[in-house]
């Protein structure tokens, strides 16, 4: 994913999202967030894994500046 495509992300999003952006497989994904070993904090919403933007940028270290954390 692309600088730009992480910062677009909504504030919380589907696993799949996650692993893509980590470059992790589904399967792989799925199993690791289940053992609670996936490298950011998972939410378990229901059946739903859900991964939020903060923690994913925090662990690529990617910095946001503060205008694109405001709402419209």
């Amino acid at each position: 994913m692309t600088h730009a495509e992480l910062t677009a992300l909504p504030v919380s999003f589907s696993l799949d999202v996650s692993n893509r952006a980590l470059r992790i497989g589904r399967t792989q994904g799925y199993a690791m967030a289940k053992q609670g070993t996936y490298p950011i904090r998972v939410l378990r919403l229901g059946r739903q894994y859900r991964c939020t933007r903060y923690d994913l940028l925090r662990f690529l270290g990617v910095s946001v500046d503060s205008a694109e954390h405001t709402a419209a």
